[in-house]
């Protein structure tokens, strides 16, 4: 580490870190580790150019103000909805982030909450930790044959549209912004929410969080659904009522649900999603294969050294570009 290097501060969360560091080499100090509260990032912001980032950290006005000193926020995957563009750019903060580079490695793990609940995984470990057997687990429902419902259709849900298809599976996609064209390619027929809701035996939500869909799976869109049928959510927490899902769990009016995210992240050891056996839960790790992280790592210093050179990354990765000021 260069003595006097710009100081850049690493969110906890952001790994594989050795990737980070050797990307950036000598050119950044890196610092790691903030709480994730408005106060103690404002703290931990105190003389920092960038800021690697993932939705952990609220980037929010209020941060942006009392950031004096920040250049640049790179933000791990799609989701911005953590950042505040709209202050970063009056206070001259650029922000760089990487849609799509984590959405095959979302869409996997969609899958395989999808596969994990379907196939009763859960209910299968705690048999075998009670002492049972095979006897006491009820018979998988499958994947294969039926249908699934996709919220949001875009670089997330077109690709887990891709992998289902060697499941045979008839795919329902809803997504306001996409034209019926798009959605040709992947064989998925674009029709309407309620549709979605309630024609497959599975729902799979990989919408963006804004304030459109923002608890847009309430208690009326689950009990839209099938008895029968499954939810899965790797997009955003808020887009699912939590409290509509566990009512509708309680009452068995859905089959089980498939969870890396959450309305309160990290979900409490208390929730009530843990009571579940049909419901497999796993703490927001749907983008963090090692693959598809050390991609985005590469691709966020790059950015970062070219704006701190004075220019200014392809397009595609700006959220916020650099002020010219």
């Amino acid at each position: 580490m260069t003595s006097g290097a710009p100081r850049a501060l690493v969110d906890q969360d952001v790994k594989p870190r050795d990737v980070l560091e050797r990307a950036v080499g000598d050119a950044l100090a890196l610092e790691v580790g903030v709480d994730p509260t408005e106060e103690a990032l404002i703290d931990a912001l105190d003389g920092v150019e960038v800021l690697f980032t993932t939705s952990r950290l609220p980037v929010t006005r209020r941060v942006l103000a009392n950031a004096d000193s920040l250049r640049l926020v790179a933000k791990i995957g799609t989701g911005i909805d953590t950042i505040d563009l709209d202050a970063a750019a009056e206070h001259g903060v650029a922000v760089v982030y990487t849609p799509g580079m984590n959405a095959l490695s979302v869409a996997e793990h969609a899958l395989t909450l999808l596969l994990a609940v379907k196939r009763n995984v859960l209910m299968g470990q705690r048999a075998l930790e009670a002492g049972k057997w095979r006897d006491e687990v009820p018979n998988a429902r499958p994947v294969a044959g039926t249908s699934v419902g996709i919220v949001g259709f875009g670089n997330v849900g077109s690709r887990l549209a891709g992998l289902l298809d060697g499941f045979n599976v008839d795919v329902y996609a809803h997504d306001p912004y996409v034209h019926e064209i798009d959605a040709q390619i992947t064989g998925a027929t674009l029709t309407d929410l309620e549709t979605v809701l309630s024609e497959p035996e599975a729902v799979v939500v990989t919408a963006e969080h804004t304030a459109e869909t923002r608890g847009m799976i309430d208690a009326d869109a689950l009990a839209t659904m099938a008895d029968d049928a499954v939810l899965v959510n790797t997009a955003r927490g808020p887009i699912v009522d939590t409290e509509a899902l566990i009512a509708a769990l309680r009452d068995d009016t859905i089959a089980g649900a498939g969870l890396d995210v959450f309305e309160t992240e990290p979900l409490p050891a208390d929730s009530p999603l843990h009571e579940f056996d049909n419901v497999v839960v796993t703490p927001h790790i749907a983008a963090s294969s090692v693959r598809a992280r050390s991609a985005i790592l590469e691709t966020l210093v790059e950015c970062t050294f070219e704006i701190m050179d004075g220019g200014t990354p392809t397009e595609r990765f700006v959220a916020v570009p650099p002020s010219e000021n």
